[in-house]
């Protein structure tokens, strides 16, 4: 066996061998008789095909696309056939296949094609984006959907109305364009809005009371309109709650088109019979979560990804790749069109627009008007007239609007933070409070009960502040139900719903439209039936303070979709934003203008030379490893090389403030300290970190040399892992 001639790096181009002529190979009868395969292995310097003899009985089975199993490195693995040919670069006697798994060609070429560019955008391997496209095989499931494979013909669909995008400049014309079989690229900035505020009659949604939501509804009207075209859709959403408002909405306007969901949280046998079903063309039109990027949809004519800032669209594994770069890839090269949306606009999207990738499809300001809520934000010169109540987490008008909203409907409160009291701090000087055997913070989980280290979880029963000696504690910071609790003191005739991961009934999905206080943390908000009266928004200051690059844009997506959930303003809905914000996105929320805030954060971005106006790479490991790896890099015009400095993992439990309760918060693998120090002063035992940048025109040469410089480590076995992250989303 031996690797064919490839743009990826191989340990003969590493050793400058000369490329070998292709042989012919007698294959005993067999046509195509060398298999080239993808081997499933780790090393970075194997990122490529090894040829392998198709012995006869295995001929009709280990075609290109098929799993099999190979002897490689003395044992058996996994692989896929990408090819089947007549010759070998291999000179010597080539091994047989071992196993023909199954005969299922589950790696079709386009997904394969999409893979590959994500491996090379991404500098990581083939098979680490293949594992990721791929679901594990599930024998029993495979075998039941095939039985019933061809049973029914798709549905003639005819062109749709449009009822849902008339409201948006330039919608009409999308769908137009989408039906007549063309492929447009669209970054749509969505509008909030219910049943009660859709421009045309909306049915209800088929399996609850509640009704479908616009953005939903223009969702499956796209859909409609690629399907009219006869093309399949692909729809990319970041939760189960998502996939399931798409999937009603796409039951109400295409009734008899099969439509399949392709959520790992559904498991392993669930989501491989969906897979097939898209493999297969028994449906042409798939909604899922992240990894259903990759779903072999057949003639692919519409891929959509909405919410597109939400970080759970960010693969946690190697190599990292975002679902928006993954559809906008497979857009660009089976020639489909995309559509990305959201509540806000996320600064990528943005550079999409700015660059005339795609085009924006917004609400005129009248249209905007009539189905947003009215928004406030109070600075502290409106609370002033307050006097000491102005510093109050909810000062009075918040409880004067709570108190009114409440009179017909319910009211959602959006907290920063799960839990009863997630940070406590020294009562006296304000110190945070600290476990004195890890040194990990410590919270409260219910009134009176001893604080508890975040990290090992001891009970810190005689703590007593190192700084001053003094023994009573403060909340640092207020989570869920600690709100709750004061909120049903305050309401003591209302209801009080506490929805998130750390409440005791987990994330609630639904509530109906009685009178009742909703406490949620962001992304956990559940659907009032026909919208919220009013919301607070807590705890402003806590997002938009972090040192992330990403604060103030995720703080604004964040209010923004809270906000989504509340009624119009000519239905009475009213949204305040507390906590002293910072004054940029809190503006931007009460204008609802997500369009203008990307487009000042990319200039900002732009000027200051941070993605995504520029490409960057992230290299982090042992001190010794990320010399090395920096050691292999080729030479490249423009390169700039910050660091290495030192990182702190972060710890359990150290999550972000403003942390995501349903996916667990934005994935933040370290933080930097505030003083970098030499590497060469750093204890043997703790990371560096490297960031590259070049201009964007440079990023892909930049992921060559990246994978290039991995390869060359791995192939000399040298010691220490590195993590390469292309475009980190946790720039301090």
């Amino acid at each position: 066996m031996t690797p064919p001639s490839s743009s990826r790096p191989q340990q003969g181009a590493l050793l400058d061998l000369p490329a070998a002529a292709p042989v012919a190979v007698d294959g005993a009868g067999v046509t195509d008789p060398v298999a080239r395969v993808v081997v499933d292995v780790p090393l970075p310097h194997l990122d490529h095909t090894f040829d392998y003899l198709v012995p006869p009985a295995m001929a009709a089975t280990a075609l290109p696309g098929t799993r099999v199993q190979v002897r490689f490195a003395g044992r058996d693995r996994s692989a896929f056939v990408v090819e089947r040919r007549a010759d070998t670069d291999h000179h010597a006697t080539l091994a047989p296949l071992r196993r023909a798994v199954s005969a299922v060609p589950v790696l079709t070429p386009t997904v394969l094609a999409l893979c590959r560019a994500v491996a090379d955008r991404y500098a990581g391997t083939l098979m680490d984006v293949v594992r990721l496209a791929v679901p594990p095989r599930h024998a029993t499931t495979e075998k039941a959907v095939l039985d019933k494979h061809g049973a029914g013909e798709a549905p003639t669909v005819p062109a749709p109305e449009g009822w849902a995008w008339r409201a948006y400049t330039g919608g009409p014309a999308f769908l137009r364009h989408l039906a007549a079989g063309e492929s447009p690229r669209a970054v749509w900035t969505a509008l909030p809005g219910h049943h009660s505020a859709a421009p045309a009659p909306v049915p209800a949604a088929a399996d609850g009371p509640a009704p479908i939501a616009a953005w939903p509804l223009a969702v499956a009207e796209a859909a409609q309109a690629a399907r009219a075209s006869g093309r399949g859709v692909l729809v990319v959403v970041p939760t189960t709650r998502h996939v399931t408002q798409v999937v009603d909405a796409l039951a109400a306007v295409l009734p008899d088109e099969p439509v399949v969901r392709l959520v790992a949280d559904d498991g392993p046998s669930k989501r491989y019979r969906a897979f097939l079903r898209a493999l297969l063309g028994d449906a042409r039109v798939v909604v899922g979560t992240r990894a259903a990027a990759f779903a072999p949809v057949q003639d692919l004519g519409l891929c959509v990804i909405f919410d597109d800032g939400d970080d759970r669209l960010a693969e946690p594994h190697a190599p990292y790749p975002h679902a928006r770069q993954v559809l906008a890839l497979r857009a660009e090269q089976e020639r489909a069109a995309l559509l990305v949306g959201g509540f806000a606009r996320t600064v990528e999207a943005q550079l999409l627009v700015d660059t005339r990738w795609a085009h924006p499809v917004q609400a005129p300001r009248e249209a905007l008007r009539a189905a947003t809520p009215r928004v406030e934000a109070p600075t502290e010169v409106d609370l002033a007239r307050e006097g000491a109540a102005a510093a109050a987490r909810i000062p009075h008008p918040a409880w004067r609007l709570a108190k009114n909203a409440l009179e017909s409907g319910p009211v959602l409160v959006q907290v920063a933070r799960g839990g009863y009291v997630p940070v406590v701090a020294c009562a006296r000087c304000r110190e945070p409070a600290r476990c004195r055997a890890c040194h990990g913070p410590l919270r409260l989980e219910r009134a009176g009960a001893a604080p508890t280290c975040s990290w090992c979880g001891r009970h810190a029963t005689d703590w007593a502040c190192p700084t001053c000696g003094a023994t009573a504690l403060r909340a640092g910071r207020v989570g869920s139900n600690r709100t709750a609790e004061e909120l049903g003191r305050a309401f003591p005739s209302v209801p009080v719903v506490v929805s998130g991961t750390t409440a005791s009934h987990g994330v609630v999905e639904t509530v109906d439209d009685r009178p009742r206080l909703v406490v949620a943390t962001p992304g956990a908000e559940p659907v009032a039936q026909g919208g919220y009266v009013a919301a607070l928004l807590l705890d402003g200051a806590v997002s938009t303070s972090r040192p992330e690059l990403w604060a103030s844009a995720e703080a604004l997506r964040r209010w923004l979709g809270a906000a989504a959930l509340v009624r119009g303003a000519s239905d009475g809905g009213r949204v305040m934003l507390l906590g002293q914000p910072a004054p940029v996105p809190a503006q931007a929320l009460v204008r609802w203008d997500p369009a203008g805030f990307a487009e000042r954060e990319l200039a900002e971005r732009t000027e200051l030379a941070f993605p995504p106006a520029v490409r960057m790479a992230a290299v982090q490991g042992p001190p010794a490893a990320v010399r090395s790896f920096l050691g292999h890099l080729e030479p490249l015009e423009g390169l700039e090389v910050l660091g290495p400095v030192e990182v702190v993992p972060r710890r359990p439990g150290d999550a972000a403030p403003e942390a995501d309760e349903r996916a667990g918060g934005r994935r933040s693998g370290a933080r930097t300290r505030g003083t970098a120090r030499a590497v060469a002063a750093t204890p043997p035992e703790t990371e560096v970190r490297a960031v590259l940048r070049v201009e964007r025109r440079r990023g892909t040469a930049l992921c060559r040399a990246l994978a290039h410089a991995a390869a060359a480590r791995s192939a000399r076995k040298e010691a220490g892992a590195v993590r390469v992250q292309v475009d980190p989303p946790d720039l301090w």
